[in-house]
């Protein structure tokens, strides 16, 4: 059994951004199992979270951005590339700006800072998408195709043709994710320059230099456009023959094709797992990437593929039973709504709730039809969160635990007599002053049947003066 990853110390890079010009500071932090890539924008109101998730990507234009809220991170992919390709598995990217940093246009500099911060080894398994049937994508606009079969490793093979004699076709390929780092992850992105003229022009690349892009001359430029260029990148003058611009050296001859590849792999981290499949791309580029992964994570979810399913042994003993639960939080019956604890950690909980038709809520929701109101099924995942943050504390039964924020809940399915919901919640952040920011989901069998973040704080009770001192709940 594979076990996840996270970072041992937290690590931090800074650079700016190739279309904003802004000057940005990118730090990596140690995140709880099956967290995933998920980046914090700490220069905005509530320092937002934006998972890298595939249903986030508001814009692929010459980078992939992902956005939740109006908020936003552009040129995700290299950095997904480096986190992917060392296969780590739990980050917290915290970033005060709105796009990652371009260092010098490839992931070698993430992939530099991340091993200097370690990896830790988790106690929650890798779980792996194997693809169990080809997916294939055409965009003809583009020339693009992709497609993917199942395969026992992850294997990429690209091909890229530009109709220049300068690239000519190209072609890259690793065997695993293991070859990533030697093979794909200093290879930086490229452009021909009659783009880099209409990117200037349109005031585009505003951070951009010649030290973080090749730039493919495919036409001799006039003496005035040279000189408009050296003052773009403040140099004393820029060499524009035919090749490269600068006559940069390549690090590889097939060095675009490998930088492809490298979007590839960092486009597909979006899926939220590592896959086994072997994916052959021909003119790729972030729009087909970001749509093969879309068609991928729809087959995960149709496969019901879900790394937080928790795995519910009704023989095994709980940690906590009923009495030691009614030890911890004052809830009593008919508000008591979960029955066993099975996980306990510093960063996670698993609770379980039995639902009979002896509850006394289906007397009046849904009368021959009974199902479990949406509002106790948030009150049941809160009272497991409630386990979680109370056994921070050496004398629980003197804190009471209230909501202070409810966000993202979805109910997915109907809860019925008969089920039994196993609640998994995790930190979202650690706990600071008694306040708990968690994320949960709630499934019967592997089905997940509601998902919620919420903030809650306990609050010592003799300390409870009055009704005016006791947090009022935030919807």
């Amino acid at each position: 059994m594979i076990k996840q990853t996270t970072i041992k110390t937290p690590v931090t890079i800074s650079g700016v951004g190739l279309h904003t010009g802004e000057n940005v500071t990118l730090t990596f932090k140690p995140a709880p199992e099956n967290h995933g890539y998920v980046f914090q924008r700490v220069d905005v109101d509530g320092k937002p979270l934006i998972e890298a998730d595939v249903d986030n990507v508001t814009d692929t234009d010459r980078g992939t951005t992902i956005g939740k809220h109006g908020v936003k991170v552009s040129t995700v992919e290299h950095v997904l590339a480096a986190l992917a390709g060392l296969e780590i598995d739990n980050v917290l990217m915290e970033i005060d700006g709105p796009e990652v940093p371009i260092m010098d246009g490839s992931s070698k500099p993430f992939i530099d800072i991340l091993e200097k911060a370690g990896t830790q080894e988790q106690n929650a398994e890798r779980l792996y998408y194997s693809l169990s049937e080809n997916i294939t994508y055409e965009d003809t606009s583009r020339k693009t195709e992709m497609l993917a079969v199942p395969s026992d490793d992850f294997r990429l093979t690209v091909m890229v043709d530009y109709n220049t004699d300068i690239l000519g076709t190209q072609h890259a390929t690793i065997y695993n994710i293991k070859e990533f780092k030697a093979e794909a992850s200093e290879c930086r992105t490229f452009c021909f320059l009659h783009e880099l003229e209409m990117l200037l022009e349109h005031n585009l690349i505003k951070g951009g230099d010649i030290n973080n892009a090749i730039v493919v001359v495919d036409k001799p430029l006039p003496d005035e456009k040279m000189a408009y260029l050296a003052k773009v990148f403040k140099r004393e003058k820029v060499v524009a023959e035919r090749g490269f611009l600068n006559n940069v050296q390549l690090r590889y001859q097939n060095e675009p094709a490998r930088h492809k590849l490298l979007d590839i792999v960092g486009d597909l981290a979006l899926v939220g797992a590592p896959l086994k499949g072997h994916i052959l791309a021909a003119r790729p580029g972030h729009v087909a990437n970001v749509a093969f992964a879309k068609m991928i994570k729809a087959l995960m979810k149709r496969d019901k593929f879900k790394a937080n399913v928790p795995k519910y042994n009704p023989n095994a003993t709980p940690l906590f039973d009923i009495n030691r639960i009614q030890k911890f939080l004052p809830h009593r019956p008919p508000f008591l709504f979960i029955d066993k604890i099975t996980e306990l950690s510093d960063h996670h909980v698993v609770g379980v709730k039995n639902v009979s038709m002896n509850e006394w809520y289906f007397q009046g929701h849904f009368p021959g039809a009974p199902v479990m109101p949406g509002v106790l099924q948030i009150e049941a995942m809160a009272q497991v969160g409630g386990i979680l943050v109370l056994n921070t504390v050496p004398d629980p039964e003197n804190y009471l635990t209230y909501f202070m924020k409810i966000e993202n809940a979805r109910f997915k399915h109907m809860v019925v007599p008969g089920d039994t919901v196993v609640f998994r919640l995790e930190l979202i952040s650690p706990i600071r002053r008694g306040i708990c920011h968690m994320r949960g989901e709630a499934f019967v069998g592997e089905k997940l049947v509601m998902e919620s973040e919420m903030m809650a704080q306990i609050v010592r009770k003799e300390k409870k003066k009055s009704e005016e001192k006791i947090p009022e709940p935030v919807s």
